[in-house]
């Protein structure tokens, strides 16, 4: 009955952020017909305002701000929206931009980390798939367990790049989008908690994802005591 209790706490701790961001993206992607312009229109605009050096593009694989093609990417349903979910995605991702404009540290690690993680988890997935393998081949045991090792290890290191994304994700919401839509005026005072809510829900897409990975890592190590 215990396990069965400790199960339920662990999923519920990893997939409720992931719940609660979907809900409330949801929630404010409401067609408002007031609002003066879509999620891309605000974001060319800013881009505009502010003299940022980079383009806008529509994507389909998930709203993001590319730092190597200096692009703010955002998806068709947020591009051509008009809804707060819409402005709010728009002018964090801008954020991003005004963050990299800046030469931001923390973003500059981000990407420094995103690149070595990815071929990490090439390695780590290769590793984990030739480790029985070779633990077999050679007669030990040790050895096997050992490559397994570094191959959890190296699929843990997206835990790292979620982690480090935490604070980036957060002033690209709360010191730079935030500000923007406020001093601009490109939302109502009775709009600012739903608007809150929004950019809240964009940087927790990464505690999601971490959290996600972690159950990735405790998954192999599981398997791998069988």
């Amino acid at each position: 009955m215990i396990y069965i209790f400790l199960i339920c706490i662990i999923v519920l701790l990893v997939f409720a952020p992931q719940w609660w961001v979907k809900y409330v993206m949801k929630q404010h992607d409401k067609h408002i017909k007031d609002l003066p312009g879509t999620g891309g229109e605000l974001a060319q605009h800013l881009i505009e305002r502010y003299q940022l050096p980079v383009t806008l593009e529509i994507t389909d694989t998930g709203d993001h701000y590319d730092p190597q093609t200096k692009t703010v990417r955002l998806s068709e349903a947020y591009y051509n929206g008009k809804s707060l979910t819409s402005i709010a995605i728009a002018a964090h991702e801008v954020g991003h931009a005004i963050q990299d404009f800046r030469n931001d540290e923390m973003l500059i690690l981000r990407g420094k980390m995103v690149i070595v993680s990815q071929r990490f988890q090439k390695f780590g997935a290769a590793t984990l798939f030739i480790a029985p393998i070779l633990g077999a081949f050679i007669r030990s045991p040790l050895a096997g367990v050992f490559i397994a090792l570094i191959g959890i290890l190296s699929i843990a290191s997206s835990v790292v790049v979620h982690i480090i994304s935490l604070p980036v994700e957060f002033d690209a919401s709360f010191n730079k989008a935030l500000p923007l839509l406020v001093e601009g005026e490109y939302m109502t005072q009775r709009d600012l908690i739903a608007i809150r809510q929004v950019l809240l829900a964009a940087a927790l897409t990464y505690v999601a994802a971490a959290l996600s990975s972690l159950l990735n890592v405790w998954r192999w190590i599981a398997i791998l005591r069988r």
